[in-house]
């Protein structure tokens, strides 16, 4: 599954991202979650839940998605 995902802020932290995504259900799960599955952030290997994502990356999670990270201004001028 592909998705785009609009963020309003500077940036997305992992963690974050994961429960937006609905992959984990609170962010106390996402330390473990990192430590058992595979993220790649922008083709690398990915597991500080901390680490800063910004608009432009890709995140890629084997078996769950792709996730393209976009800034939520960018969706309203595609719009207008």
């Amino acid at each position: 599954m592909k998705e785009t995902v609009y963020i309003d802020s500077e940036f997305i932290t992992l963690g974050q991202l994961l429960k937006h995504v609905n992959i984990i259900s609170s962010g106390g799960m996402a330390k473990w979650y990192l430590a058992e599955h595979t993220v790649l952030l922008d083709n690398e290997v990915e597991n500080r839940r901390g680490k800063k994502i910004f608009p432009g990356s890709i995140v890629e999670i084997p078996d769950e998605g792709t996730y393209f990270i976009q800034d939520a201004s960018q969706s309203q001028k595609a719009e207008d």
